[in-house]
C-alpha cells in the first residue's frame, strides 16, 4: 500500500482536492488501486496456492476496472511509484511492461509487445517520463528518463534521456525534459 499512498499524493498535489474525493471521482486512481493490490499478491512470498486463489479474485476486480474505466493494468506488469494517469480510457499496458517512478500517462495510451525476432520484445519505460495522449510505444525499446513521448506518438526505437519524440516514427524534436509535464 505505501505505492498506492505514492500515487495518491500525487494526485493530491495535481489537484488540490482531497484523498476521498479523488478516490471517489478519478477512475485512473481506481485502476491503480486494483493494480496495486494484485501486484502485491503477485510479488508475495505467500503460498503459491494462496497467491493463486487470491489473483483468481484479482482478475476479476482487474477485469472489471477495464470495463468502467478503459485501463488495462495487468498485476503482473512492474509500474514504480508516483504513477499517475491524467485522463482514463483506453490504455492499454502490456503484463510485461516496466514503468520507472514518476511516470505520467494520458488517455489512449498503449505500451505493448511488438516486433519481429530480436526487435521482439516489451518497452522498459524509465523514471519521471511523460507519455502524451494516444502514444504507443511497442516493442524492444528504451525510453530514457525524464523524455517525453509527444501525443499521437509511435515509439518503435530507443528514446535517449532527456529528450523529447514526437512523429510516426517517433523521433527527436529537441532536448526538452519532462519536468514541466510532471
Amino acid at each position: 500500500m505505501q505505492r498506492f499512498r505514492s500515487d495518491l499524493r500525487k494526485y493530491r498535489e495535481y489537484s488540490g482536492k482531497s484523498s476521498l474525493n479523488l478516490l471517489l471521482t478519478h477512475q485512473g486512481l481506481w485502476a491503480i488501486f486494483v493494480y496495486r493490490i494484485n501486484n502485491g499478491i503477485y510479488t508475495s512470498e505467500i503460498s503459491i496456492v494462496l497467491k493463486r486463489l487470491l489473483l483468481i479474485f484479482g482478475v476479476f476486480f482487474q477485469k472489471l476496472m477495464e470495463i468502467l474505466t478503459g485501463i488495462s493494468l495487468p498485476y503482473s506488469a512492474s509500474i514504480g511509484n508516483e504513477f499517475y494517469i491524467g485522463h482514463f480510457g483506453g490504455i492499454i499496458i502490456s503484463s510485461r511492461a516496466i514503468i520507472g517512478d514518476n511516470c505520467n500517462i494520458a488517455q489512449g495510451v498503449t505500451i505493448g509487445i511488438s516486433g519481429r525476432k530480436d526487435r521482439r520484445g516489451v518497452p522498459i519505460i524509465g523514471n519521471n517520463v511523460y507519455i502524451g495522449v494516444n502514444a504507443v510505444i511497442a516493442g524492444a525499446v528504451e525510453v530514457g528518463d525524464n523524455a517525453v513521448i509527444g501525443a499521437n506518438s509511435l515509439v518503435i526505437n530507443p528514446v535517449a534521456p532527456n529528450t523529447t519524440v514526437l512523429g510516426v516514427p517517433a523521433t527527436k524534436i529537441n532536448d526538452k525534459t519532462s519536468q514541466d509535464y510532471i
